[in-house]
Order: structure tokens, then sequence, then C-alpha cells
């Protein structure tokens, strides 16, 4: 919206980036290497002028009618290597050294009659221009590169995106502008709500990935949007949020989704979110349980890939059209799982059934306990929780969206903050560790969060098992007040066998506090708790854990 007036910041030398190669010299350069015909620097001019820079790879064989793989981030297309952090499980030669973060391999890619893009943006890096996060103008750039690399002479007229994080979410907000030459989608984890993904979980603003991930974007000739600044002076969703929002609806190129439920607190929730709301015609979700970057880079999700855009950019009959419409993983545990494929997304079969909190012996059970008590616990203290247990009796899948509904009080304070963890024991009551992130073995089933005073739901996009709140104004409690709230917990797709355990986990600060040193984790260190938090539960308190119980298929 050209209302909203962004904080912006003055660039940093783009020479002075840590932990990044030299970057090369502006000017144009042309050179041939291991089999790829590579132009640095080829100049693309926006259509208000403002020239920026992409990188492009291409076979060294003089080949023509090639579809172009494009790879859209502020990381700098010169940060190219062969290798991630080794917590990520991306194998030696899995990807060339000519690879971008979290973009496609160009040495894999041209060997199979492509050509890749690597840009950057508006204001990154050696790009002209004041760099903007996202939003409608950074769509029309990238619909402008998009025609440009369309129109080359080699080409084919056909572009596809790919890409992980960053360069997902930018995906859908081209794609839904319709750039005439983009022909297919690739997204691989992004989020696209940009208020609760990504800055604020349940209203509570996340304070460790969201400041790491403005400064990756400080390197500029011209200035940068202060994304950090822009989040602090905007903690209700107001017209700066609204300037980031996406028309999926108008999202009609054929697109292969890929999510994860071991980004909870990223991407896992937007991904799905995303495709559900597509207009695409064709579309395919594909939710797995494994380390993202590992998952992206692996050989047999490069050859799922491949058949993709070998369909939609060649016009090959790769069998796409007969994948099922979601192919999903069932969790046992991070190292045991079993995929299978489904017509629809959230399962049509699926039913939701109430756990009910009994505060009195901490168990989760399918009567509401007659009788009210309460749990109470420090909410600033790092051993203070609330914890309640349900036991299956017999194998029992939960897939889908989970719903918490508290009665919560907040002894000598005015708000609180909720941090909720469904978590896995195993038959002998020991944890079950799930991937988290890229990096991580020992996460939990999912996760959710909620500040009381953003309890009001947008009652047009709530559902019974997927409550959204409103963010759009505060609501604080009253000395001895009790109010319900309700509390989305990012879907998830595990099996429990008969003997194994739910553990529901309420606390008043992050349960997984543990990530390695700059590495993407989300924290909450912004909180507003004081006293003691009260969940009352029974009698006329229904508090509950609304759990989607999936049948097996017949």
């Amino acid at each position: 919206m050209d209302s909203v007036e962004l904080l912006m910041r003055a660039g940093v030398d783009p020479h002075s980036a840590p932990n990044k190669p030299p970057l090369p010299p502006r000017t144009y350069a042309r050179r041939s290497e291991s089999g790829l015909l590579i132009e640095q620097n080829v100049e693309v001019r926006l259509r208000d002028g403002v020239r920026i820079l992409v990188d492009i790879y291409r076979p060294d064989t003089g080949a023509t009618d090639l579809p172009i793989l494009l790879g859209w981030s502020p990381y700098g297309k010169h940060g190219l290597s062969d290798r991630l952090w080794p917590p990520a499980w991306v194998e030696p030669g899995w990807i060339s050294r000519f690879t971008a973060f979290e973009a496609p391999d160009p040495l894999f890619w041209c060997s199979r009659g492509y050509a890749v893009a690597f840009a950057d943006p508006r204001g990154a890096w050696l790009s002209e221009g004041d760099l903007r996060h996202n939003g409608v103008g950074e769509g029309e750039d990238c619909y402008d590169t998009i025609e440009f690399l369309g129109q080359l002479p080699w080409s084919n007229g056909k572009v596809g995106m790919t890409g992980v994080s960053y360069l997902a979410s930018i995906q859908y907000l081209v794609a839904s502008l319709r750039a005439p030459h983009l022909a297919a989608i690739n997204p691989w984890e992004g989020f696209s709500d940009w208020y609760r993904e990504f800055a604020y979980h349940g209203g509570i603003r996340e304070t460790g990935f969201l400041p790491r991930g403005c400064d990756n974007l400080r390197f500029s000739l011209g200035r940068t949007e202060d994304t950090s600044a822009n989040v602090q002076a905007h903690p209700l969703y107001d017209d700066y949020w609204r300037s980031k929002e996406v028309d999926l609806a108008a999202i009609e190129v054929p697109a292969f989704v890929v999510a994860s439920w071991s980004d909870q607190g990223l991407h896992t929730r937007g991904t799905i979110e995303a495709w559900r709301r597509m207009g695409s015609p064709r579309k395919w979700l594909e939710i797995h349980g494994q380390k993202k970057w590992a998952n992206y880079y692996k050989p047999e999700s490069r050859e799922k890939q491949a058949a993709f855009f070998d369909q939609f950019l060649k016009g090959e009959d790769t069998g796409v059209d007969r994948w099922p419409q979601v192919h999903l993983e069932v969790r046992e545990s991070a190292h045991a799982s079993t995929w299978r494929g489904e017509d629809e997304w959230p399962l049509a079969r699926t039913q939701y059934r109430p756990l009910f909190l009994d505060a009195a012996n901490g168990s989760l059970d399918d009567a509401a306990p007659p009788t009210a008590a309460c749990a109470a616990y420090d909410p600033s203290d790092e051993a203070g929780e609330a914890v309640f247990v349900h036991r299956f009796a017999e194998n029992t899948e939960l897939t889908g969206y989970m719903k918490l509904k508290l009665w919560v009080e907040a002894e000598g304070a005015d708000d609180m903050d909720l941090f909720v963890a469904v978590q896995k024991l195993d038959a002998g009551g020991a944890a079950v560790g799930f991937h988290f992130y890229a990096f991580f073995d020992d996460g939990p089933v999912a996760l959710g969060w909620l500040r009381a005073s953003h309890r009001a739901l947008d009652e047009e996009r709530s559902t019974p098992s997927q409550p959204v709140q409103s963010h759009l104004r505060e609501e604080l409690l009253q000395t001895g007040q009790v109010v319900p709230v309700e509390i989305e917990i990012w879907p998830s797709s595990t099996l429990f066998r008969a003997g194994e355990s739910l553990r529901l986990v309420v606390k008043g600060m992050d349960i997984y506090r543990d990530g390695l040193p700059n590495l993407p984790f989300a924290r909450h260190e912004d909180l507003r708790n004081r006293g003691r938090h009260l969940i009352h539960a029974g009698g006329t308190f229904d508090s509950h854990l609304l759990v989607p119980v999936v049948a097996p298929q017949t």
C-alpha cells in the first residue's frame, strides 16, 4: 500500500559482508567452466529504470530453446558453495560449488537442458536502488526479471522458479501478478502470512530469527528496509502487514508445493496455507517431516523437481498429472515414518476428538472432569509449566490441525504469554524426538503460541479446528478474570502406537530454547509475564485439546 511509510536504514558496504566469498566486480563477465557458460552481472532494467544484476548459467554447448529456472533472494548471488552446515545433513556430492544458498544447483540443471539464473534484487549488493523486503514492489521487480529472461534469444520462453524459504515466498507474490513467461513454480517451504508466521507468533514478537534475518539484508549501495524496526513499530495487524499480503487465489500456474512438519515456528503453516488458497487448477502438495535443506537437495527430491519442470517447462509427459494431489509423511519419530498419497488437505475423513484437561492429576481424558481444578505455574521460571498426558489404548494417527482451548487467569498481571508444545512419549515414558528446523532431531510434534490480550478471533477465517486471531487490538486482563482462549497448533502428522502417549506442555516462555549459535531458530524474549499463570479445567471450564484422528484408508 502506498500509504505505508517504511522505516529504512543506510546500506552496509557490500564488500564487507562476513562469511561470504569476495564480491566480484560489478562489470559484466563471461566464462566457460565445468561445462557451464556463465554470464556474470547481466543487467536487467526494471520498469522504473533501475538496473539489477543477474548471473545466468547455461550449458556450454551452444544449446538453444532452453527453459530457465530463477532463484530470487537478497542473500547474494555470489555466495556459492557445495556444502552447508554439517547438522543440515546435506551430503557431499548433492550440490556443486556453483549453488547459491537455498537455490537450485546450476551444474545439475544445466546438465538436464535448463538454464539457471540468480538475481541480486533491487538494492541488494551491487544492484541499484533501495531494497524493499517483499511486498508488491519486490513482486513487480521479480515479474520484470522473469519477462527479461523469457525473451532471451536462446530461451524457450518458459521460466520456472524453485528454492527454499525466501526463494519460496517470493514465488507466491510474483505468481499472483501473473507474469506471462512464468510457467510453473516450486515453492519449497516459505511462509505466506508475514505477521502470524514470521514476526508475531500468536501476537508474541519473534526475537531470534527475525533480527538475524534482517541483518542478512543490510548489504547495499543504497538503503534497505529495516524489517526488524518495522516489525516493532507495528505490533498489531495494520496497513504495514496488509502491504505484505499475497493474493494467493490469483495464482494460476502449475505449482508443486513442498512443506514440512519440522519447520514449526517458520514455514510449516504458511506453505500449507498457500497451497490451500492457490487458484491453480494443477497444484500438488508434498509434506515431509525431514530437515528442509537435506530434503530439498537429496537426489530423490531433485528427480521429482525435474519431472515437474520437464512437464511444464519442456512439455514432456512425465506423469505429474497422475501424482496424488497430496503426498504426506506420517511420522513415528525422527527416523521412522511412512508415506502415502491423499486426495485433499485437510483430510476429509478426519474425526476431531477432544481430550479434556484434568488439572487435578495432569491427564488428558476423553471425558471432561466433573469438578473444576486449577493448574498453576510461574511463567518467569524456566522450570515453570503445566503438563498433561494422554496414553493411547490403540494405534492412533493424528494428522492435521490441533486446537487448544484453555480457560486462563493471570494472577498479578494484566496479560500472559502462552507457549504450547505437543510431544510424544514412548511406551516407557521417554521423549520421542522429531526433526526440527534444518538442524535438529529432538523437536516436538507441533507448537502453538498466544498472547492472551490477542485472543479475539477473526470469525471469518477461523474454523472449529483452526482458530485464527485477528490481532487488531489488545484486550488486557482484569484482576481475577478467567477468560477462554483458543490456540492454533500448527499442523502435523504423527502415529502413536498403543501404549505411547501424547504430552501437552504449557509454559510462559519458549519450550525449545537450545538453538545452535547463529542458526535460524525462533525465540521470543519480549514477554509480558508476571505473577502466576492459572489454567482452569473441569466443571464449567471445558479446557481441552482438539486432536485430528485419521482412520486408515479404505
